[in-house]
């Protein structure tokens, strides 16, 4: 039985563990070749090329910030060069700076949209010629909770990620007749290692606010953006998926 992406070429962003590395383990899985890039976790790193190794998957991996133009433009360039197309783009890299917004420093706030968002737009510009050329494409962003449900402390992380919403629906807008697709998963509470450092007391509170009564796993983030990137949602764009256990309703 042929694999749902088989021989499909795909990028995605921020993928040295978490969220990012169950992603790239799943579309690999499903038969695709699949580049991503890391800022600075070579530890991690290490793990993810060692679990992609293991499965000898079809990989390139890029060390480098979303937030340079330069380097997008570069791996991008490499990608296209090293496979001929790319056919799915998950713009998963994020960070957070959390801190209440009289304590939020001016470069607090820079980097968190810098990241979260602009590296969305130089990512997409660069690939989406390509796409529009091939007349085929699909495009995921990752969002959270907090850019539709709010969060304290995180006004920075909120508005980058609201923002990507609006990028999501305006671009499914303008790329449709190109056959290119653009949706987005909004991401609740994920067992990441971000979430490992919480208190318990914290964490019991937050599952207590969840429906399903836990916390989320990696690895369901990945079968949603599956999903997404699959003819198994050909008609579907422009969509905001919650994936918050309930949370969001």
């Amino acid at each position: 039985m042929e694999k749902l992406l088989h021989n499909k070429v795909a990028i995605v962003t921020g993928a040295s563990r978490g969220i990012g590395r169950a992603i790239v383990l799943k579309l690999c899985s499903e038969g695709a070749k699949v580049a991503f890039n890391y800022s600075s976790d070579e530890r991690s790193v290490a793990e993810t090329i060692k679990l992609l190794e293991e499965q000898k998957y079809e990989y390139l991996v890029f060390k480098g910030s979303v937030t340079d133009l330069n380097f997008v433009k570069s791996m991008v360039e490499e990608v296209k060069k090293k496979w001929q197309a790319i056919d799915i783009l998950v713009n998963n890299a994020g960070i957070i700076k959390d801190k209440p917004l009289l304590m939020m420093s001016e470069n607090d706030w820079d980097e968190v949209i810098s990241v979260n968002l602009k590296g969305t737009f130089y990512f997409t510009k660069n690939v989406i010629s390509t796409m529009i050329a091939q007349k085929n494409g699909t495009i995921v962003n990752i969002s959270s909770l907090s850019g539709v449900f709010g969060r304290e402390a995180q006004t920075n992380y909120g508005a980058a990620k609201a923002g990507l919403l609006g990028f999501t629906k305006c671009l499914a807008r303008e790329v449709g007749r190109y056959n290119i697709r653009v949706n987005a998963v909004v991401v609740g509470l994920i067992d990441t290692r971000m979430t490992k450092q919480l208190p318990r007391e914290i964490k019991e509170n937050l599952i207590n606010l969840i429906p399903l009564g836990r916390i989320g796993q990696p690895e369901e983030v990945a079968n949603t953006v599956l999903f997404l990137v699959s003819d198994l949602s050909s008609y579907i764009t422009g969509a905001m998926i919650n994936l918050t256990g309930g949370q969001y309703m």
